[in-house]
């Protein structure tokens, strides 16, 4: 997302730009192809309210600058109520064929196992940065990379899916449109339901980490049997909560637990189980989620996997100009710097590609302002966060400078729509 992100703006720039994919010559586990842009766990973008919502705030901004994510995913979009998913292999397939297509980039398929020594170079090699550019990233630094566990969401065939039990519904059906309001699959559980699942989540099989390697979970993508471990009722206030939702079959029962899936293609014959990482070995997990009503017959795509995600420690690597700070010929933009999520990531590519191409033609860019989605972020990698705790952290009013309150407290409804109201403003006044 960010190295295509970043290729894009500079481009647009009027820089030359080479785009250097080890793939698909060197594989990762989790792509299963070449194309740029590859959505490997959800296939969501998440909210797209952009006066409420920091990340549909980040759209906006994305979107006003002229982004190539945004661009294509409005074009493969899918129903998903007041989210922006999209469907994932056209979606990655468009944003190859357009990078492509530019007179002013070209592309280099092999793996780049060192820092390059000259040059202006964005590295953009995401959560699975391969192990000898990570050493040499390491070796260069003098500071070992930190390292997060990330965990891959299952994926069904809808066809699979029992109707008779499941139901279409946005939460509190949410959505302009009839599709939009029908945008999920839901299967409802009752307390015995429930409990009988968490007991065989608990007791299933699992993936454990290698001797020697150990690393914390980003919170926002938590694997559901963690969750489960820390307080049997964190699923059904977490994934699981059953608030917003009627029962098509019983209107009349409300749900104890309701685990929800969301389609994953334009086709909808796919569909991921939303919130539900997993690091339960496969027989397990074919197992323990065929316990959940609606799929007892369940045929699966993919199922979920673990894997370990490296990111720097930019606040004190990297300068306000998301350069190294001793290696300044160099740049960090996506997820490796410490944002956590697919439209962060590409956010930061969008603003690293732009400083390349103002610094190459012998001016700089300055970050945008702090009240921006987008200059929230940068500022947080770049020196807001401590870098003692730093880790992986997805867009969010509290990385914004604070609202003045006036005339007593605000209501959040009124106190988001200021903060995006300010960020607008500035954003454009940056853009400019």
């Amino acid at each position: 997302m960010a190295g295509s992100e970043a290729a894009w703006a500079a481009a647009n720039a009027g820089i030359p730009v080479v785009i250097h994919e080890m793939r698909p010559k060197v594989a990762t586990f989790a792509h299963r192809t070449g194309d740029f842009a590859e959505m490997v766990c959800s296939n969501s973008f998440r909210s797209d309210d952009h006066e409420q919502n920091a990340v549909g705030l980040l759209h906006w901004e994305m979107r006003t600058a002229g982004g190539l994510v945004m661009e294509m995913a409005e074009k493969h979009r899918l129903p998903a109520g007041g989210a922006l998913a999209v469907d994932r292999d056209p979606f990655a397939a468009a944003v190859t064929a357009k990078l492509k297509s530019h007179p002013l980039i070209s592309t280099s398929y092999e793996e780049i196992t060192d820092l390059p020594a000259s040059g202006h170079w964005i590295i953009a090699t995401g959560p699975l940065t391969s192990p000898a550019l990570a050493a040499s990233i390491r070796q260069a630094t003098g500071a070992d990379a930190l390292a997060f566990f990330d965990a891959i969401a299952p994926i069904v065939y809808a066809d699979s899916i029992d109707m008779g039990i499941a139901w279409m519904q946005s939460r509190y059906d949410k959505g302009e449109t009839d599709d939009e309001q029908k945008a999920y699959i839901n299967c409802p559980m009752d307390k015995g339901e429930y409990e009988a699942f968490i007991d065989a989540l608990l007791a299933a099989e699992k993936t454990e980490f290698h001797e020697g390697e150990t690393a914390g979970y980003f919170d926002g993508c938590l694997p559901i049997e963690v969750m489960a471990e820390r307080g049997r009722e964190t699923l059904r206030h977490g994934p699981m909560k059953p608030v917003g939702l009627t029962n098509a079959h019983k209107p009349d029962q409300k749900a104890y637990a309701v685990v929800q899936l969301r389609r994953d293609n334009k086709l909808g014959t796919l569909y991921n189980i939303v919130g539900f990482q997993t690091k339960m070995k496969y027989g397990a997990q074919t197992s323990v989620l065929k316990m959940i009503p609606g799929l007892h017959e369940a045929s699966f795509a993919r199922l979920g996997g673990i894997h370990r995600n490296t990111f720097i420690n930019s606040p004190t690597l990297l300068d306000h100009q998301m350069r190294l700070k001793f290696h300044p010929h160099i740049r960090f933009a996506g997820q490796i710097t410490g944002v956590e999520g697919y439209v962060e990531s590409a956010a930061m590519g969008l603003l690293a590609g732009r400083m390349a191409a103002a610094e190459i033609k012998g001016h700089e860019l300055p970050p945008p302002p702090p009240e921006t989605a987008m200059g929230a972020l940068v500022t947080h990698i770049t020196g807001g966060a401590e870098a003692k705790t730093f880790q992986p952290m997805n867009v969010n009013f509290g990385l914004f400078p604070p609202i003045e309150a006036k005339g007593g407290r605000r209501g959040r409804t009124v106190r988001y729509k200021a903060y995006t109201d300010r960020a607008k403003q500035a954003f454009a006044e940056w853009l400019s």
